[in-house]
């Protein structure tokens, strides 16, 4: 088994950017509700425990606490088990251990500088004044009696301690965002240098574990899965085909909610490359007549999902007169990202909105799902399919919503807007590609807006519709910035879309990050 860190969720939207920092040095890493006891927690190959950030004040009355045995446990050869402390995190442990935490005048958010006190061990080569991202509210404004400051900013006398009896640290800022300079590093030494992790946590290693244990819990039975032909359920219908075989079956599903030539580009991409069993089905009627009139884009995700299900269990009676079993799994290509914007996941992370993947399937299901990369990241998948050798033409693709262009009209889903949209975004995508700026941001789309404006061509009047385009860099999702495009390239897209586009007069570019925005517009 390999070395593992704990991370303990007090709610922050970033608790598993800690836990992909700490799988980046080559350590395990996994998450539990910050409820839990250390009873709960397994000593076996524990190496240290990460108390994570949160939205909510020490003093607010539902505030959570922290366990003080999860500051106390030892390993079964009574080593103590190191404990880092960021933000909120901090000051749970801070506060029990005998500090004093008081509530900042005003929330500080942003940058700020560190300056560092005492470089050993967790500093450890980390630059003075480098750049640290604050998000909190209350401060920590006296250390327990056997801390010690080891870092400060001009508006945090106190941005990291340490213990002096205990392997206890803990920073206000955050180091699991790219913001951060040097986060990853100070991560890498908690891990490393604190916590004596060797490092041997790989995606190799991950395939070798998720393939076993697919094996494990699926046994005899078939599972089905539904192939967008994104990054994530490409590979997830590769690493399942490699664990079980011809129990796999992959559908793919036309809900009329697909990017311009998708339906058949999938098709061919997917029966070129893998020897995997595919069926296919229009079934965009149905999704359409639905969607008619429904302008909230939760109750848009509901239909999307019961709908989805309807048709794979009526896809189901076609293998069963094939393979006389019925399949027991729905396997998605589910990753952290939709599930913490979504749900509680191991913790009371807030609700952000429902992803299709997650929340938008019903609650009585005939299937059990089946979600191989429900704690990865977008760049970790990448990784696993280079892996497995699956096409870079699929693993180069931005993110596409499960509801797909449902949730990129901003109003009711109408077929004369989904044309619009389709031509729009194709332009947009094909542009990028032409000029070399693909793969430069991390996703690009465009939206249409429930807004007609007045405009002019050929000397005529138009009252047409708006297209807000939207392309933002990343890592992975969790946090992203708008893509500086350049002016003249954005002007050449507006002006294409607008003559070329019989309904849009009018083109916008999105410049919000995230947060406080999220990428995609509902």
């Amino acid at each position: 088994m390999h070395q593992r860190i704990v991370i303990l969720d007090f709610g922050s939207q970033y608790t598993q950017l800690i836990a992909r920092r700490i799988r980046e040095a080559g350590v395990y890493s996994e998450i539990y509700p910050c409820t839990i006891g250390p009873e709960h927690i397994s000593k076996s190959n524990l190496s240290g425990i990460i108390l994570s950030g949160g939205p909510l004040s020490v003093y607010d009355e539902n505030a959570p606490h922290l366990d003080p045995g999860i500051l106390t446990m030892t390993s079964p050869e009574g080593r103590e088990i190191p404990v880092l402390g960021i933000c909120y995190g901090l000051q749970a442990m801070a506060l029990f251990a005998g500090g004093a935490v008081e509530r900042a005048d005003h929330r500080e958010f942003g940058r700020a500088s560190l300056i560092i006190d005492n470089d050993s061990d967790l500093l450890a080569g980390i630059p003075d004044e480098s750049t640290v991202w604050m998000s909190h509210g209350d401060s920590l404004t006296e250390i327990p009696d056997d801390y010690e400051v080891i870092a400060h900013t001009c508006n945090a006398p106190i941005a990291a301690i340490r213990s002096g009896d205990h392997p206890h640290y803990g920073v206000q800022f955050h180091p699991e965002v790219v913001h951060t300079e040097h986060g990853r590093k100070i991560l890498e030494n908690f891990a490393h240098r604190v916590c004596g992790c060797l490092g041997d946590w790989t995606p190799a290693s991950f395939i070798e574990e998720k393939t076993k244990e697919i094996r494990s819990l699926v046994g005899d039975d078939h599972v089905i899965l539904g192939l967008s032909g994104g990054v994530d359920s490409s590979v997830a219908a590769v690493l399942l085909h490699s664990a079980i075989g011809d129990r796999l079956t992959c559908i793919f599903v036309n809900n009329g909610l697909l990017r311009k030539g998708e339906w058949e580009q999938v098709q061919d991409t997917f029966r070129k490359h893998f020897q995997i069993r595919l069926i296919t089905i229009d079934a965009s009627d149905k999704f359409l007549e639905r969607l008619e009139g429904i302008v909230d884009p939760e109750e848009k995700r509901r239909i999307i999902g019961n709908t989805f299900v309807e048709v794979f269990d009526e896809a189901t009676v076609e293998i069963i007169e094939e393979s006389g079993v019925k399949p027991r799994y729905l396997a998605q290509g589910t990753l952290y990202p939709d599930v913490i914007e979504s749900i509680s996941f191991k913790g009371p992370s807030a609700t952000i909105k429902t992803h299709h993947n997650v929340g938008g399937l019903p609650e009585e299901l005939e299937f059990e799902i089946l979600e191989p990369f429900r704690e990865l990241f977008k760049d970790e998948v990448r990784e696993i399919g280079r892996l497995l050798e699956v096409p870079s033409s699929i693993l180069e693709r931005h993110p596409f919503p499960g509801p797909g262009l449902g949730i990129r009209i901003i109003g009711p889903v109408v077929r004369k807007d989904l044309d619009l949209l389709r031509e729009a975004d194709a332009i947009f995508i094909e542009e990028l590609k032409s000029h070399g700026l693909y793969d430069d941001v991390w996703q690009a789309f465009a939206v249409l807006l429930p807004v007609q404006t007045v405009g002019v061509m050929g000397d005529e009047r138009t009252y047409e519709n708006v297209c807000a385009l939207r392309a933002v860099t990343s890592v992975d999702g969790m946090t992203a910035d708008w893509a500086q495009l350049p002016h003249e390239f954005l002007a050449h897209v507006s002006s294409r879309i607008v003559n070329e586009i019989r309904g849009i007069n009018r083109t916008v570019y999105d410049i919000s990050s995230k947060p406080p925005a999220t990428i995609e517009w509902e």
